[in-house]
């Protein structure tokens, strides 16, 4: 009887011994779904981020071609042709917005030298009544007078209705130095994340070797977790800044100076478009390629909070296409609309830091 109570004791002794060992070696732990987040790391860098650097940076070239064949004959075919070209532009950089992460930020600070607003009018008449040559080497000291929004004031006029006849010599050289150095800037960000040929420095390959030696993502949740971050930091911009500012920036009331993208009243498709990059990232998809997002990780275990997100992310985007005329009209004379949109923003933006970022934390 005691032989047999001193075998179990040892028998415990050595049970706990050895539980406790597999607590404190985590290199043993292997997650259930670790599968499933490779899937996601893999599909989300590659197949959404990359391929929305890969379009903006084709559709950056075609505005600089345009703008090249409107130097060469300024008509009012060419000017639309280039307006349609920087709204094709505008499209994958907007759907961009929620990876603002990596390269955009580090590779000589690219966002600010291709979305930066307002423009420095000052700055831009100063080097137009000067003689020196403008190119895009010249235009990098001030990223007020680079980018997409200098293009967009050139192109629409400070009062969205210039014409063709209207544009100077001085001018259309000018268009084309920022057409060239916006595409310059495009290339970085695609080359900066792409993984084809020997670009084994890829930005990409820190999320597909998340947990390795050499990712700066300690493990795979680290990197959801960064994923995550830029969702609800896009949808609080938007909410908080986009939509905000110009709303109610003036004491309370309209300040459409401060409205991006106001020349070329591109500014509610601009927001649509920021929170279809959260839905791209989300889901998985992009354009014709469907893949593993967030959302596979999260019905897994939680279907209601997935299908709250996709219902917020849906009503987001209505919500803004509903606002009447333009956004510079509305945030005076609709704004019971313009507020609805920014209220299912910013719950949007809610359920994403209080409900995903948590769940994404804790797997």
């Amino acid at each position: 009887m005691n032989k047999q109570i001193l075998n179990l004791g040892a028998l415990i002794v050595a049970s706990l011994f050895f539980a406790n060992c597999s607590n404190n070696d985590d290199s043993t732990y292997v997650d259930p779904n670790a599968n499933l987040f490779t899937e996601v790391l893999n599909n989300v860098p590659t197949n959404v981020i990359t391929d929305t650097y890969k379009q903006l940076n084709e559709k950056a070239m075609a505005l600089k071609n345009a703008i090249n064949t409107l130097a060469i004959t300024p008509d009012e075919a060419n000017l639309a042709a280039v307006k349609a070209a920087w709204q094709a532009t505008r499209s994958p950089w907007e759907q961009s917005e929620s990876f603002l992460y990596g390269p955009v930020g580090i590779e000589e600070v690219v966002d600010p030298a291709i979305d930066s607003w307002p423009v420095d009018v000052a700055a831009i008449n100063t080097i137009i009544s000067n003689s020196a040559p403008i190119t895009a080497a010249s235009l990098e000291t001030n990223d007020d007078a680079r980018g997409f929004h200098t293009i967009e004031y050139f192109v629409w006029g400070i009062n969205g209705n210039k014409a063709a006849t209207a544009l100077t010599a001085r001018e259309l050289e000018f268009l084309k130095a920022a057409a060239d150095d916006l595409q310059r800037n495009t290339q970085k960000l695609y080359d900066a994340w792409k993984t084809s040929g020997s670009n084994a420095g890829s930005f990409a390959n820190q999320f597909i070797n998340a947990g390795q030696s050499g990712s700066q993502y300690v493990s795979q949740k680290a990197a959801l977790a960064e994923i995550v971050e830029g969702l609800f930091g896009i949808a609080d911009e938007v909410a908080s800044g986009k939509i905000e500012t110009p709303l109610n920036g003036n004491a309370g009331a309209a300040k459409p100076e401060a409205e991006e993208s106001r020349f070329s009243n591109n500014s509610k498709l601009d927001f649509a478009n920021n929170i279809r990059s959260i839905q791209n990232v989300y889901t998985g998809d992009f354009d014709d390629t469907s893949g593993k997002g967030i959302s596979d990780i999260v019905i897994l275990t939680n279907p209601t909070l997935d299908a709250i997100i996709k219902a917020k992310i849906t009503a987001a985007i209505e919500a803004i296409e509903a606002i009447p005329g333009t956004f510079t009209q509305a945030i005076s004379n609709n704004r019971a609309q313009v507020q609805n949109a920014q209220q299912k923003v910013d719950e949007l933006k809610i359920a994403l830091e209080s409900q995903l970022f948590p769940f994404i934390n804790n797997l």
